[in-house]
């Protein structure tokens, strides 16, 4: 069985450089808090569908304090400086059984560089092995890369009419068992 909360996996970005996505952690509150004051107000839009430049403690509560069963939340690291910084996260929230809604954000000088992708793909890999039925996602009309990365992941509209913002879901099947090697 997978422990999400510890998940971590080293990855590249576009030029080769080395990032690490992992569970987001309780002591990443700073961190956090840091990556999103880097973040431009049309990135946070982007993300929240409206413009926010701070947050409540609330929604920092619920932003930092995740499970791991109903909601799930990794973070992308790179070195800057010689110090690791949070540059984007992804997760998702059960919104019913088998059911759970996806959000990303990534600050903007990292946009680009196959972060959200691998975010995603992360996070489509531990839904399947959680036996999630479906991922959904809304995502504004304007935010053509991650509708890319989205349908690039086999996400598909869901709606029939142009809609703001535009919905997308995947169906997922169950994780296989492994088979047996002949011996």
């Amino acid at each position: 069985m997978l422990n999400v909360a510890h998940y971590s996996a080293v990855g590249s970005l576009r030029d080769s450089s080395p990032f690490v996505i992992r569970a987001l952690r309780p002591g990443d509150r700073a961190d956090l808090l840091a990556a999103l004051d880097r973040t431009s107000t049309q990135s946070l839009f982007r993300r929240f569908f409206s413009v926010r430049r701070s947050f409540t403690e609330k929604e920092v509560d619920r932003f930092t304090n995740v499970d791991f069963v109903d909601h799930v939340a990794l973070v992308a690291i790179v070195n800057e400086n010689s110090r690791p910084a949070i540059v984007g996260g992804g997760r998702y929230i059960m919104l019913r059984p088998g059911e759970a809604e996806m959000a990303f954000a990534v600050i903007d000088q990292y946009q680009g560089r196959g972060i959200g992708s691998a975010l995603l793909k992360h996070l489509i890999a531990i839904a399947r092995t959680a036996g999630l039925r479906k991922l959904t996602a809304d995502v504004l009309p304007e935010n053509t890369a991650m509708l890319k990365a989205f349908e690039r992941s086999g996400f598909c509209r869901h709606q029939t009419q142009a809609a703001e913002p535009i919905g997308l879901e995947l169906e997922l099947g169950h994780p296989r068992p492994p088979t047996a090697t002949p011996q």
